[in-house]
Formats: structure tokens, C-alpha cells, sequence
């Protein structure tokens, strides 16, 4: 899928696991496509979204927005969300906001994709 100079990729990781990974920005412009990616990688069976921010290049307050949105609707499907690939900065701004209260921050893929129990 691709967002003006988005790109998102979704990859099914496990029966219950998958990987969204986002190249580019994220603005509140990308909600179209970062919501039909959460479509693809969810159903019934999955509990663990784990979003790859190794490719992103900016996010701003829109972006965050949408990240809550995300949020919102993973945990009414009972599902977890996961991250790995925030810059120092991005974490910093996950902790300010508390996003990182909500959503697990891990160091390398491997953490989270352990983590999901992919």
C-alpha cells in the first residue's frame, strides 16, 4: 500500500502474529492506508500487531493521533501492539505521550516478534 510517500507493508509472521512496516511518514494523510493495513493483517486468529518503524522517516502530532486510533481498535479486538525500529527521538515522544504505556516498545525485531510469540 502506498500513501503519497508512504509505503506500508503487512506480513503475516504466525497464525496469531502479524508485522505492519512502515516506510516513510505517517500524518494523519496515511490513515487511510494504515487502517486498511491493519485490516490485512488481522482476524480472528490474531492476537500480536507488531509495527516496524525501521523505515520511518517523520511522524507529527497527526501521525500520533492515528497511532491512538490504532490503538483503540487493536484492544477492542483483544489484541496486543508492538513496536521496534523507533528512532531515540520517536521514543522519547512515545514516552511524553505514554504511548509507550500501551504499546510494547522493544529494541530489535527479534524482541518484539518474541514478545507477539511469533
Amino acid at each position: 500500500m502506498t500513501s503519497g510517500a508512504t509505503t506500508i507493508e503487512v506480513r503475516r509472521l504466525s497464525p496469531s502474529a502479524s508485522t505492519i512496516a512502515i516506510h516513510g511518514d505517517i500524518t494523519s494523510g496515511t490513515e487511510p492506508a494504515l487502517m486498511d493495513a491493519y485490516v490485512q493483517a488481522s482476524d480472528d486468529a490474531t492476537r500480536s500487531i507488531v509495527l516496524d518503524f525501521s523505515g520511518l522517516d517523520y511522524m507529527n502530532s497527526g501521525g500520533i493521533g492515528l497511532l491512538v486510533t490504532l490503538l483503540v481498535r487493536v484492544q477492542r479486538q483483544g489484541q496486543h501492539l508492538l513496536a521496534f525500529g523507533l528512532s531515540e527521538h520517536y521514543r522519547q515522544i512515545f514516552e511524553l505521550t505514554r504511548l509507550d504505556d500501551a504499546i510494547g516498545i522493544h529494541d530489535t525485531a527479534a524482541a518484539a516478534l518474541a514478545a507477539a510469540g511469533a
